[in-house]
This record gives C-alpha cells, sequence and structure tokens, in this order.
C-alpha cells in the first residue's frame, strides 16, 4: 500500500467571513478550500479587502521576478510580527528594503558558507549527543530541531553555543513569543491607518522587548569587541563591519537589533520546521532513511567539501521543502491597477503566492502529494523545481540565507541518521498547521534507536 505523507483536510468551498477569520487564526492551510491545489487563481472578496491567490508560474514569475517594485511586501499579514522584528529585513520595503539586503548580503555569499561550516559541524555534534540519553524512547522531535536550529544562529552568528546564558535565554524567551502566535493581527482583515495603535497581546508585547533586550546586549558586546580589535570573524561581525557601498553607512544599534531578530527567526524557525518533516519523512519511508544513512560514511571525516558529497540526502531535504514548505504563504500588494488571466486586480489588492499550494500544483507536478526524492532527476520534477520550486520565495526577495539553509539541513539530517534510526508511532500521525511556519499540531513524535 502506498503511504501519503499527512496533509490538512480543507475548508468547504463557502464559509461566512467570521468562520473565515476563526480558520484563519487556527491554522493558514486548513482555513483554505480544495480548490486552490488546481486553481491558476483564485480570488478572495471581503468587505474591506481584495486578495487573488496565483498558481500560475508565469504570473508567480512576474510578481517575484520580474516586477517586484510593483508588488511590494503587504504589511497586513506581518502586522503580529513588527514588535520582535521592528524595522528588519523581513518586513520593510523600496529603498530602506535595498540599503539594508546591500549590507547583509556580502555577509551570505557562497565563500562565506564554508567559513561558517565549523560552527554548523559543531552544532550538528552537538544535536547528535543530545539525543543520546533518549535511545529507546519516543521523543518529541520539533523541540529537539528548534534546539538544534537556534545553536547554529548562535555559533554562526555570535560565535557562541546555545548554552550561553544570553543565548539560552533569546531561545527561551523566543518559544514563548511564539506560543503566544502573533502573526495574525486585527491589521491583517481590517484596512487600519498606520497611526491607529495595534492591540498585541501583554504576552507578546513583554517577550519581544526581553528578545530585543537580550539582542541588544549581545550586538553591544560585539561592537566594543570590534573596536578593540577582538570579535571572531563570524556573521554578526560581518554585518556589522559592512558600509553600504552606496550612501557609506553602516547599520545603527537598533538596526542591528532588527536584523539579527529576523535572523533569529528565519534561520531558527524555517530550518527546525523543515528538519522536523524531514526526519518524519525519514521514519515513515525507512528505505530511503536507509540510503541517507548508507551515504553518511562520508562524514567520517567531516570536511565542508563532503557536504557536496550529500546527495540523496540534498534530495530529500528538497523534497520535504516542497511538501512542508517552512513559509507557506508570502503576500504582496499591487500598487497599480493590474489584470491577471483576464480579471481585474485594483490598486491595494493582496496577491497571495503559497509555496504551499503552488508545490503541490496538480496540474505541475506528478504524484503531488508523494514523497519522491527521485524526482529531481526527472524532466517533470526539473521543469517543476524551476518553474513552481520556491521553499525560499525568488527573486530579489529571495531568502539571503538560502544557501545557508542547503547545507545546514543536509548536514545535520545526514549526521543524525549516521549515529540513529528513527521509527513513527502508531496513532501520533502528526497534522501540519501553519501559524508562523508550517509545524504540527501536536508535535511531531518519533522512536528513536542507535545504529
Amino acid at each position: 500500500m502506498t503511504i501519503t505523507p499527512p496533509k490538512p483536510d480543507p475548508r468547504p468551498e463557502k464559509v461566512s467571513l467570521l468562520r473565515y477569520v476563526k480558520l484563519f487564526r487556527q491554522d493558514l492551510l486548513s482555513a483554505q478550500p480544495a480548490r486552490l491545489y488546481r486553481a491558476w487563481m483564485a480570488e478572495f472578496k471581503t468587505p474591506f479587502f481584495r486578495s487573488f491567490l496565483i498558481n500560475q508560474p508565469d504570473l508567480v514569475q512576474t510578481v517575484l521576478k520580474k516586477r517586484p517594485d510593483d508588488f511590494p511586501k503587504s504589511g497586513r499579514i506581518s502586522e503580529g510580527l513588527r514588535p520582535l522584528l521592528g524595522n528588519s529585513v523581513f518586513l520593510t520595503n523600496g529603498e530602506t528594503w535595498k540599503r539594508q539586503r546591500r549590507i547583509i548580503d556580502p555577509a551570505f555569499e557562497g565563500g562565506r558558507l564554508k567559513d561558517t561550516f565549523p560552527a554548523m559541524l559543531a552544532a550538528a555534534e552537538a544535536c547528535v549527543e543530545r539525543l543520546l540519553p533518549h535511545v529507546g524512547g519516543e521523543l518529541e522531535f520539533e523541540e529537539q530541531t528548534s534546539h538544534a536550529a537556534a545553536d547554529v544562529i548562535f555559533r554562526t552568528l555570535f560565535s557562541v553555543p546555545i548554552d550561553n546564558a544570553i543565548a539560552s535565554q533569546v531561545f527561551e524567551k523566543f518559544r514563548a513569543y511564539q506560543r503566544a502566535q502573533p502573526l495574525l493581527n486585527l491589521a491583517a482583515f481590517v484596512p487600519l491607518p498606520k497611526w491607529l495603535p495595534r492591540f498585541h497581546s501583554g504576552a507578546t508585547k513583554q517577550n519581544a522587548r526581553d528578545i530585543r533586550a537580550l539582542i541588544a546586549e549581545l550586538t553591544r558586546t560585539r561592537a566594543k569587541a570590534i573596536k578593540d580589535g577582538t570579535a571572531p570573524d563570524d556573521l554578526a561581525t560581518k554585518i556589522m563591519t559592512t558600509a553600504d557601498p552606496e550612501t557609506g553607512q553602516f547599520f545603527d544599534p537598533e538596526e542591528m537589533v532588527d536584523q539579527v531578530a529576523i535572523f533569529f527567526l528565519a534561520g531558527h524557525e524555517t530550518s527546525a520546521s523543515a528538519l522536523a518533516w524531514t526526519l518524519y519523512l525519514m521514519a515513515l519511508y525507512p528505505e530511503w532513511q536507509q540510503n541517507v544513512a548508507e551515504e553518511a560514511v562520508v562524514l567520517d571525516d567531516p570536511s565542508f567539501a563532503s557536504v557536496s558529497k550529500l546527495r540523496i540526502s540534498r534530495d530529500v531535504f528538497r523534497e520535504a521543502l516542497r511538501l512542508y514548505p517552512p513559509v507557506p504563504m508570502m503576500v504582496r500588494e499591487t500598487t497599480c491597477p493590474e489584470r491577471f488571466r483576464n480579471r481585474d486586480v485594483p490598486v491595494g489588492a493582496q496577491i497571495v503566492i503559497s509555496p504551499w499550494h503552488l508545490h503541490r500544483q496538480a496540474r505541475l507536478w506528478d504524484d503531488p502529494d508523494g514523497f519522491d526524492p527521485d524526482r529531481w532527476g526527472t524532466e517533470n520534477g526539473k521543469r517543476c523545481q524551476r518553474d513552481a520550486y520556491i521553499p525560499f520565495s525568488a527573486g530579489p526577495r529571495v531568502c539571503t540565507g538560502a544557501g545557508f539553509a542547503m547545507v545546514e539541513g543536509p548536514l545535520i539530517l545526514s549526521m543524525l541518521l549516521r549515529r540513529y534510526r528513527f521509527e513513527t508511532i502508531p496513532g501520533k500521525t502528526p497534522l501540519p498547521v501553519a501559524h508562523l511556519t508550517v509545524r504540527s499540531k501536536d508535535g511531531i513524535w518519533l522512536r528513536l534507536f542507535e545504529r
């Protein structure tokens, strides 16, 4: 019998706005109708705004690659993140965003990946050792991958492990911030004027203040080390010492806190989601798990060059990102009247690009809901990877850390499968839900065995 990875049931085709808002707050995925897995475009109307989800590759290319300035990032969905992220590169548009990317991008250029590899490897080894006491038992792995991904971020960004006092506080506060589910705010549905206060919960605002204060302490310490000439050559030092080539300006302390907050959010939350789902898929498909484990012998002598030999691991991780893209939806906004598929799209309309639906588009992908890492070597897989695969977005706003993630994910996966074997637990099939990222409703529980 063919096993299909879990997928949430869609909502009924027609629901009231109140019902839709309630479903949307509970989970972005099950709040959507089934037709989105086949539609090239779908329109949603509310009393407050119009929204168009686009699944047609050439329209996605238009919005993300060909005319990105005409479709800036919408502030609606990200309203709930502003207490934490401030004016970070994740939320800005226009010239502000371009200036921020000119400063940030050099830290993530190809040559820098090799420099960060020892820190990634150390985090992977620490993850392997943390699991040893749990051999023979059942364990919730989203928590474990969150810990591992946070460790990678702090080691590569600030050259400190997650066990560092400040790093561990940031990690715990961020988990509390996630539990408050701040992504959806009233402004996501009602176009409130910018001057009107946003009604974030007290817990959300307090956790955001605490996280930002801890990050500010890290950046102040690093600024002093840079001044004294004692700073390590890591990502934080690179970003803080890089001037905008056009203006000569550096990030000021407040801006640096904003950027570190999004590095932690993007680099930790998305990597944790992707790795947890990949481990579940390995437990669900033991033959692929064995393939990855056998390939991982190249890590007996780990080096940056050995990562390029993890081809099976990379294809498995890529397929997990297709089925469970960490960021399920991206929202842009029209700045001028458009006409898509013979429909008028007014100024201010929300343009939703959903990697979740695009990656499972029944008109594009062979066996869209199936797990098949071999697909990347087929003509269909190659074409879809080019036209309909955007786990890191695409165009100028493509995730800065995409290359970073494609080293980190296969490396940690291979290190874990080289040492351990994972099995599913009957009755504990994870249900995908999306708030900040695609996670499991009740966690991802697996049995752990030593090889």
